[in-house]
């Protein structure tokens, strides 16, 4: 496997912290392997922020219902293990770019600001369990961690 660079996606994120999921075992195999690979991990802000989102909301809501505690130690480890890629206004720019040249509406304007911090920051891949979603964005490669 080339050295490569990641962005690693909230759901990959979610599925990390929670060792009873059923998909913990496959992106835990999979971000293990890249970091063997030295590959360079990364997430952003609006990771943080999804991932703060879900982790938190109530079970009910479609959530996982961690405490805040439970998330802050989660979010420490992810820091601790990644790159913040840093926001910028350059970052907004290349967002307006995205949603407008590729037509974006809806909820897929939260996949397009991930899109666009690639962009801009020059990572090729995307490490997510909903490849399908970034599959429209050129430039872009992403990567189903079964699939490593």
């Amino acid at each position: 496997m080339a050295i490569s660079s990641y962005l690693v996606d909230t759901n990959v994120l979610l599925r990390l912290a929670l060792r009873d999921n059923s998909d913990h075992g496959v992106v835990q195999s999979a971000v293990a392997k890249l970091q063997g690979a030295n590959a360079a991990l990364f997430f952003t802000h609006q990771n943080i922020s999804e991932f703060w989102n879900v982790a938190t909301r109530s079970e009910e809501q479609n959530g996982f219902g961690l405490s805040v505690a439970e998330v802050e130690r989660e979010v420490q480890s992810i820091e601790r293990g990644l790159t913040l890629l840093p926001d910028s206004e350059a970052l907004y720019h290349e967002w307006r770019r995205v949603v407008v040249d590729y037509q974006v509406r809806g909820l897929q304007v939260h996949d397009a600001r991930l899109a666009a911090a690639m962009l801009v920051h020059g990572i090729p891949h995307i490490l997510t369990l909903n490849v399908e979603d970034f599959r429209r964005y050129r430039g872009i490669t992403a990567v189903h961690p079964g699939s490593l």
